[in-house]
């Protein structure tokens, strides 16, 4: 039907996806050899990433065409211009491309400034440019040690190629969402839960460079990606190593807060792992006198308590907004139940169960002691074992407020 052949020989599609997927149209020495990703064809734009729109597919015939419609619309777009320019003048800024298929096929994106679009031939759409952010809500991951963690993460992607997030996905937003939630489980799934706590800057710039060599094809980048552990849920089933973190009594280290606290506990906590030799002792109690050193403990407890209740204010039920249950294991093996509550007036403490707890911290009684005179920090006995949480480690986190009020200056 038309005079010359393109040059392009057609080629019947695979019944699978092979390496690298051509299009209807391929020559016989590019065939097989995509300059793309494996399931995306540009084959009608050989070099869209290298801005190259120069479009080799078109016969000869249909170019004719092209060119005269094109030449016959634009003849009555001047004719009737000063009607016509409130249609085919369009203002684009410059955090702004617009992305035009004249035809049925994609034109070089335009932008910014004033541009011409014209009627009836010439289909366009606007890209936004500027760095956009979504989150992705706490789900359950399965790590590697076999432990159950909440884990979401807030994620700033932009677009590089406006051409390339129209032509090679539909749902741009709804595919990079879907993309990231998958990398992210798959990534932390191979983690453990100590790595997860103590690492996460880290892994989330793996997590971006993973996400990135997913979206690349789409004209998308990942600039940053921040994970937001929620709460560990379930413990990992083995517990036989060392403790990552440094024990608090390291001069220096309570002072540090946030990420640096992480990763000073950590490495100096590698430097310590070496244990040391502990001679040989033998100590003889009284039965008669076994009582005594319970006593003695519950006298220091009911002390700290009546230190608690002297800084306990209206401000600090504002910025804590918690009830805490603390069940305090003593040397003899007795527990005992204590309460802080912060949750309305000017707060409460005292023996026994809360009507309604937030959180529920489970320790020994020295540890107890320690945290409460500003020598142990929550973070670190929480991840050095010596302190459980059942609840949300984030409200237990904020019992560092009530803690500082407590310090001795």
């Amino acid at each position: 039907m038309f005079s010359k052949s393109p040059g392009f020989g057609y080629e019947s599609l695979p019944q699978r996806d092979p390496g690298s997927t051509p299009g209807l149209y391929a020559t016989p020495f590019t065939f097989g050899q995509s300059q793309f990703s494996s399931g995306h064809s540009f084959d009608y734009v050989p070099k869209i990433k290298d801005n190259d729109f120069t479009d080799k597919t078109q016969g000869l015939l249909s170019w004719i065409c092209n060119l005269i419609v094109t030449f016959l619309v634009f003849l009555c777009t001047l004719i009737t211009f000063p009607v016509s320019a409130w249609f085919v003048l369009k203002t684009v800024p410059n955090y702004q491309r617009i992305v035009v298929f004249r035809l049925g096929r994609i034109r070089p994106p335009k932008g910014p400034g004033v541009v011409l679009v014209l009627p009836l031939i010439d289909q366009w759409q606007r890209v936004d440019l500027r760095t956009r952010a979504f989150n992705i809500p706490p789900c359950r991951v399965t790590t590697k040690d076999g432990g159950l963690v909440s884990v979401g993460a807030d994620i700033q992607f932009r677009i590089w190629n406006p051409v390339m997030s129209v032509v090679a996905v539909q749902d741009l937003n709804a595919s990079t969402r879907l993309t990231a939630l998958n990398a992210m489980t798959q990534s932390l799934g191979k983690r453990t839960v100590r790595e997860i706590q103590t690492e996460r800057v880290k892994l989330g710039e793996h997590l971006g460079m993973d996400i990135n060599e997913l979206t690349k094809p789409w004209g998308l980048e990942v600039d940053r990606v921040e994970l937001t552990l929620e709460s560990v849920l379930q413990a990992p089933e083995n517990l036989q190593s060392g403790p990552l973190i440094m024990p608090p009594s390291v001069p220096g280290l309570e002072g540090l807060t946030g990420p640096i606290q992480q990763l000073a506990m950590h490495f100096l906590g590698q430097s310590t792992q070496t244990p040391q030799p502990v001679n040989d002792t033998v100590s003889f109690t009284d039965e008669l006198s076994m009582e005594a050193p319970v006593a003695t403990a519950s006298n220091r407890v009911e002390e700290l308590l009546a230190a608690v209740s002297l800084v306990l204010s209206e401000s600090l039920v504002k910025q804590v907004g918690a009830c805490f249950q603390f069940y305090i294991s003593t040397s003899s093996g007795e527990i005992g139940s204590y309460y802080v509550d912060l949750t309305q007036n000017s707060g409460a403490c005292g023996l026994g169960e809360a009507r309604r707890s937030d959180v529920s911290l489970s320790m020994s009684e020295q540890d107890l002691m320690a945290m409460f005179q500003g020598s142990l920090q929550p973070f670190a006995a929480y991840s050095s074992g010596r302190l459980r949480v059942q609840g949300d480690l984030h409200t237990a986190m904020k019992l560092e407020t009530l803690l500082k009020l407590l310090k001795p200056h």
